[in-house]
């Protein structure tokens, strides 16, 4: 299965890079075709140029500059390897998905103005996420990275199964979109 591993963080010497490490050589081990996308070493640009947003709605003009959506297209999983930092996804993650997951790719807008998923090749999703605060913390603000990806990032990929587990000291299955993983 080709998986696409979308990993963040800019300091290769930290707990979550041997982690992506690890994650790479398991897929890996399992037979997968990896596909490993480190947004920092890639140079991508997270922000949203004046140019961009003007095209955004347009789905031949959208992907003029260069973005990695043919890379996700080809995926048939998608695995999110990010720290956690002030209760977020870094900039350069949420600029991702921003500049990414753009009509034409991820969805499509019918003449009523309805949004339909279409990342059907997607059937597994995953986020591996390392906090930088405890799970007192966390359960204080409602997890608000946990929630994007179990409801909002899962509302894209119609179908998938989905799994969200944060290894710094709180793991536990979670519900995805009301359904148990």
């Amino acid at each position: 299965m080709p998986v696409l591993v979308l990993f963040v963080h800019s300091l290769e010497t930290s707990f979550l890079a041997a982690l992506h490490v690890r994650i790479v050589k398991t897929l890996r081990m399992w037979g997968h075709e990896v596909d490993d996308l480190n947004l920092y070493v890639e140079g991508f640009d997270p922000v949203l140029s004046r140019q961009t947003l003007i095209d955004y709605l347009d789905t031949t003009a959208n992907r003029r500059e260069w973005v990695p959506s043919e890379r996700l297209l080809a995926a048939q999983a998608l695995v999110v390897v990010s720290p956690i930092w002030f209760d977020g996804f870094p900039a350069i993650l949420k600029g991702y998905f921003d500049r990414v997951f753009l009509p034409g790719v991820s969805f499509k807008i019918d003449q009523n103005g309805v949004y339909w998923a279409t990342l059907s090749n997607i059937k597994r999703l995953a986020a591996v996420c390392v906090y930088d605060a405890g799970r007192l913390r966390m359960s204080r603000v409602g997890d608000p990275v946990r929630r994007f990806v179990t409801r909002r990032l899962y509302e894209f990929v119609p179908g998938a199964r989905c799994a969200y587990t944060a290894p710094s000291g709180w793991t536990r299955r979670r519900r995805c979109a009301g359904r148990n993983v």
